[in-house]
């Protein structure tokens, strides 16, 4: 049976992470207790603007060493919580490995629904890539080595990101150099049926036109699809499902089912310098020996 085909009473279990993955309340209390520690230890700037609209700022971690003439590298993180949930200072954790690579880390924030629609959400994000891309290097970041990251509803927003023309904001079409989305809210339909859209008020049209399975990105850009193996069936099918489109799309993407991961476990993995997933976006920045020797 697919994903699109199942009963309404299961579809809160493969849909909502919440309903699916043990022990939820404690790995955010880690996340956010190890979010901490790093804002503790690594430099950084907190709240840097990047629009005018609610929650348009952004964490910028640098490097500990300074970049070379041309500015560091730089990976741009998505947060996730169904885009109703969670802040950017929950997940400075995952900065950590890009830093110490040598990389510099941007965190977004975004508002949240049900104060925004998904649509102004999409927008926010577009408009936080943009910024960082054009203002990054006043802060010591090369902006023609801009990467994306990001994790459930984060990951959702990379894939809208990458099917956005950049050309109509009067940016290079491929400015995005690289991408890594992680457990994907790939295809809103289900959502239109669980109790998370009490939240995020969907409608059919507005599921569409924001459902990544429906826009593929418009650039073959190098892009890593990651879901966890523990996760309910119709998550992973769904992020397979998104993988299959990039391809029937003559695109390339790189497909990573980290085995045993729920879908709270495979975001932490992020923050995990000795993870399958940070070592695959460390080499997709050409970072992976820098990682390795640190």
């Amino acid at each position: 049976m697919s994903y699109t085909d199942l009963p309404p009473e299961v579809l809160e279990h493969h849909f909502n992470p919440r309903a699916a993955a043990r022990g939820v309340d404690g790995k955010i209390g880690r996340m956010v207790a190890r979010s901490a520690e790093v804002r503790a230890r690594y430099r950084h700037r907190s709240d840097v603007p990047y629009g005018e609209g609610l929650a348009e700022t952004a964490d910028i971690f640098f490097p500990r060493e300074p970049a070379s003439a041309g500015g560091a590298p730089v990976q741009l993180f998505v947060h996730g919580g169904y885009w109703r949930a969670m802040d950017k200072r929950d997940y400075s954790f995952l900065a950590a490995p890009f830093v110490d690579a040598g990389a510099m880390a941007v965190v977004i924030n975004y508002g949240l629904a049900p104060a925004v629609t998904l649509d102004e959400i999409v927008r926010k994000t577009v408009r936080s890539i943009a910024w960082t891309y054009r203002s990054i290097g006043a802060y010591g970041g090369d902006p023609e080595r801009l990467y994306l990251s990001g994790n459930s509803a984060g990951g959702h927003l990379v894939a809208m990101a990458l099917a956005h023309d950049w050309t109509g904001e009067g940016l290079p079409a491929d400015l995005v150099k690289g991408a890594a989305a992680i457990s994907g809210v790939m295809d809103l339909a289900p959502v239109l049926r669980i109790s998370v859209n009490e939240d995020v008020r969907l409608d059919p049209g507005m599921a569409h036109r924001n459902s990544p399975i429906h826009c593929p990105p418009l650039h073959d850009v190098p892009l890593i699809i990651a879901v966890g193996g523990a996760e309910p069936a119709g998550w992973v099918e769904m992020s397979r499902a998104y993988l299959k489109v990039c391809e029937a799309s003559g695109l390339h993407p790189r497909y990573l089912e980290m085995s045993g991961a729920d879908h709270f476990d495979i975001s932490v993995a992020l923050g995990d310098a000795g993870s399958e997933l940070t070592l695959a976006v460390l080499r997709q920045m050409g970072l992976g020996d820098a990682s390795r020797n640190r």
